[in-house]
């Protein structure tokens, strides 16, 4: 079983296994904060980049089926009480490639496979991927020896399937630290010329922005629990929190407010009538002082920023529609630190 997450060095360790003609079948964990199309298929500005599941699209390149499981609910305990902590932001990498190699050996377990693989590399990410914390994954996902990263392998103890004589040692890499020369270089040997950026990433908790988004939203509720709707809402538009009882969510295009208002049946909404603008959701329970505020925040985001009064219309949750005239608010009138 390979762990393919849709970059080059998960695809890299698959095409070296299957270079040795070992049956090799991918697995990707949807957790909800992996979806590197989102937000590309939703902004206007971003058309360009490709509308693709990387998981998949790695996996038909190698000519592997591919298993995506679910994860949402296992994966909440991981990002709210990670034992071995966060990284610079909300990313618990530690405990999570623990938890995704565990449900992979259960699934290898289950389907009578041998043995995982990893695209991990030595030295490449400070948290999961040192050599001390390599062997803390192994051990606690209980997958233990039949854990192998093809692209290191050559720096690590043999595992089982090298003792066994399953897989060939010779054959297998010492990749070392954050360079991805020589994947980028492994590649090229391949073929490989379409692949995600070979230092990226999808997810959003190594974020900075989207980890302040995320603080923001479990310090205002007073709990760390989540749904999916949150994850995904916070990945779309421009937050602003005014007012500590409220915050916006402001679509930035023709696309993120198409988006946002697939929510309009669950949040207070304004948009502009008198001018174009965008689509604004009122997250939280808002006072007529309050309203008035946000609705000055609506005008100043659309073309009608410099007009006199701006006509907007704020409809509730529960359908109910009126009319209010504001005087946008000026750009020096908006501090920073509401920008979320």
């Amino acid at each position: 079983m390979a762990l393919i997450s849709g970059g080059l060095d998960s695809m890299l360790a698959a095409k070296v296994m299957l270079e040795q003609g070992i049956h090799v079948e991918g697995i990707n964990f949807y957790t909800g904060f992996c979806v590197e199309g989102h937000t590309h298929a939703i902004r206007n500005h971003e058309h360009a980049k490709p509308k693709r599941n990387n998981a998949l699209w790695t996996a038909e390149q190698l000519g592997i089926k591919l298993h995506i499981i679910e994860v949402i609910e296992e994966y909440k305990d991981v990002v709210i009480n990670p034992k071995h902590g966060y990284g610079a932001n909300l990313n618990p990498c530690l405990d999570c490639k623990g938890f995704m190699v565990r449900k992979a050996r259960e699934w290898m377990e289950k389907n009578g496979f041998d043995f995982i693989i990893t695209g991990e590399v030595l030295g490449q990410r400070p948290m999961s991927q040192r050599r001390d914390t390599m062997p803390v994954v192994a051990r606690e996902s209980g997958a233990f020896d039949r854990l192998l990263r093809p692209l290191c392998a050559k720096l690590l103890p043999e595992t089982l399937p090298e003792r066994e004589g399953w897989v060939d040692r010779s054959k297998l890499l010492d990749f070392n630290g954050r360079s991805r020369k020589p994947q980028i270089r492994l590649a090229a040997q391949y073929g490989f010329t379409d692949y995600a950026q070979p230092a990226g990433g999808c997810c959003f908790l190594t974020n900075e922005q989207y980890s302040h988004k995320l603080t923001d939203l479990w310090t205002t509720r007073g709990t760390k629990q989540y749904e999916i709707d949150d994850i995904m809402l916070l990945k779309v538009g421009r937050h602003l929190r005014p007012r500590p009882n409220f915050k916006l969510i402001v679509g930035r295009d023709d696309g993120e407010n198409n988006f946002l208002n697939g929510y309009r049946k669950r949040f207070t909404h304004l948009h502009a009538t008198s001018h174009q603008g965008p689509l604004v959701l009122i997250d939280g329970a808002v006072s007529e002082d309050d309203l008035e505020l946000a609705a000055r925040l609506t005008a100043r985001f659309g073309k009608g920023r410099e007009a006199e009064t701006v006509t907007l219309t704020v409809t509730d949750a529960a359908g109910n529609s009126r009319e209010l005239q504001v005087v946008p608010i000026a750009a020096n009138d908006i501090p920073p630190e509401w920008y979320l």
